[in-house]
């Protein structure tokens, strides 16, 4: 079925749920790099999504309450987000779709309160999944 075709400057959503971490989520933007263009935008191709990047995003989990910071990233597109048929440049062209696996990767990791005096304790975990989704600003053209 035929699904909204992306643009250069169309927002990317993450949700704030990464397994036992919560984010404060920040949108993020998508840079078209595609050939095509529409309505003087760039279409988006296959792999601009791998530059989406929203930097400075604070987390804790219930065991590490003490904020920590890292980044937002798209980990991979769903089924329903590349064009199979229509490309541009040589790549599939990326669709609104349903929802993409995100990552959060921990820059500063939170910390756990310590039992008693002493120093907190940091969050080992590098790197937590989750999930986002796309806002675009084309509700013309489609592909599929």
């Amino acid at each position: 079925m035929p699904d909204f075709i992306l643009l250069d400057g169309d927002q990317v959503t993450f949700l704030p749920n990464f397994g036992p971490a919560v984010v404060v989520v920040q949108p993020g933007k998508l840079s078209g790099s595609g050939p095509l263009t529409f309505r003087g935008k760039k279409v988006c191709v296959d792999g601009d999504e791998k530059k989406v990047s929203v930097p400075g995003c604070m987390y804790m989990t219930p065991q590490y309450s003490i904020p920590g910071t890292g980044t937002l990233k798209i980990a991979g597109l769903a089924g329903d987000q590349k064009t199979t048929k229509t490309k541009t440049g040589n790549k599939p062209i990326l669709l609104k779709g349903q929802m993409f696996t995100a990552k959060f990767e921990v820059q500063s990791p939170a910390q756990q309160p310590p039992p008693g005096p002493g120093t907190p304790i940091p969050d080992a975990t590098p790197q937590y999944s989750g999930q986002g989704m796309f806002v675009t600003t084309n509700m013309k053209l489609r592909s599929s």
